[in-house]
């Protein structure tokens, strides 16, 4: 887990990390969540709705952002703010994601940070983008 200060971090910085969605990750998004939509969980639905597979949940696959934020950009000292997603693509169990995160802006009054997270999958697809707004304790 970095460890940045407000003051460690410039603009420009970047961070990343790669993530596999596997069907644990899926079972257990649904468990708790709740939420049993048969795009998620069956795929002879999904694939009449024109998907090719069962699709991952849009959530799950954006908690990774949290994962971006919390170990990577700016780490322990984060309190996420905001969190504005783009979903552009589908994501299935087995695709291999590689989520990253620049810092944008640094707003000193507050000590807070604009990072622009982007997930992107192993055809080099992106599928989401965020706008992230991180505040860096003391």
């Amino acid at each position: 887990m970095k460890e940045y200060t407000y003051e460690d971090i410039k603009i420009g910085m970047e961070e990343q990390f790669s993530s596999v969605v596997t069907k644990t990750m899926q079972e257990n998004f649904r468990k708790l969540s709740g939420d049993t939509n048969p795009l998620h969980t069956d795929a002879k639905y999904a694939k009449t709705a024109g998907f090719k597979d069962k699709v991952v949940y849009g959530l799950l696959h954006t908690s990774l952002y949290s994962q971006l934020i919390g170990n990577y950009l700016p780490g322990k000292y984060c309190l996420l703010q905001k969190l504005e997603v783009k979903f552009r693509k589908p994501v299935y169990i087995g695709d291999k994601l590689k989520i990253t995160g620049m810092v944008k802006e640094k707003q000193d009054n507050f000590s807070c940070l604009l990072i622009k997270g982007k997930i992107i999958n192993e055809k080099q697809e992106i599928v989401s983008t965020a706008n992230i707004m991180v505040k860096v304790m003391k």
